[in-house]
């Protein structure tokens, strides 16, 4: 007789995302939604990609921006330790990228390390190559496949260690990214969890309509969420960060300066 059901152990991808989870629910998060008019660089994108067949990647582009506005907000990139902030001095955000392990697709971060020092095209080059990697092993991109090893009664403490190591701070950063709703045709935004001091959570793209030099014209918006531990940023400078990450990814800027300056034209090229 069946037993109408099937039962499989949990997968070390699960129990991690549990332990995360549940460590995040402690912490003091504040969350900013909004929706971006994206047209500009999406145009320049495609425009490129027709040309020469390149891709370059929108996520990408996303983290090129949150680099470049953090630059002007160092004591974001910060987490308490104790009864002190640690400000680090390069920025490292980390990405999130999909992988198929053994069957199961999974979420993996991937450190773009100094980001503050990258420009777009390095940064594209750095996510495309962490999407080539193969391997059947949870932590081949962030060297911690040694995670899997860990007991499971364990984990929520070794998460809550790692949130407060200096080491693993300045190796994986508190500044993350995830590209989670971006394949969905309706507006979607998502409140996410995580212990990165800021988190943005790129969620889908959709047509709005909106006037133009006098014109109705419809245009492509990203939502997109915005979290902050509320331990070390107030909601004011949250604000002001926010407006400023909002013109920068509007004007396009960085997909034109990239276009401007093709592979080959500097000493130190990111290939695609």
């Amino acid at each position: 007789m069946a037993r109408g059901y099937t039962s499989t152990h949990l997968s070390s991808n699960r129990r991690a995302v549990i332990a995360s989870a549940s460590v995040t629910r402690e912490k003091n998060a504040i969350h900013g939604f909004t929706e971006i008019d994206i047209a500009e660089a999406r145009s320049l994108i495609r425009e490129h990609r027709d040309k020469t067949g390149e891709r370059l990647s929108f996520t990408a582009y996303i983290v090129a921006c949150l680099a470049k506005v953090l630059r002007q907000y160092p004591q974001f990139n910060a987490f308490i330790r104790g009864n002190r902030l640690i400000v680090l001095d390069d920025i490292t955000i980390s990405v999130l990228v999909e992988r198929e392990i053994k069957g199961e697709k999974v979420p993996e971060p991937v450190g773009i390390r100094e980001a503050q020092n990258k420009t777009y095209r390095q940064i594209h080059s750095e996510i495309r190559e962490a999407q080539k990697q193969t391997g059947d092993v949870l932590g081949g991109l962030s060297g911690m496949t040694w995670f899997r090893f860990i007991p499971r009664f364990l984990l929520k403490a070794f998460v809550r260690i790692a949130d407060k190591s200096i080491r693993m701070g300045m190796a994986y950063g508190k500044i993350g990214v995830t590209a989670v709703g971006m394949y969905s045709k309706d507006p979607i935004w998502f409140i996410p969890h995580g212990t990165p001091t800021v988190l943005l959570s790129v969620g889908s793209i959709v047509q709005r309509v909106v006037e133009v030099d006098g014109s109705f014209v419809s245009r492509e918006h990203l939502c997109l969420t915005a979290s902050f531990d509320h331990d070390i940023i107030d909601g004011a400078p949250a604000a002001r960060f926010m407006g400023q990450l909002i013109e920068e990814i509007k004007s396009g800027y960085l997909v034109r300066e990239t276009l401007d300056d093709p592979p080959g034209s500097t000493d130190d090229p990111a290939d695609v």
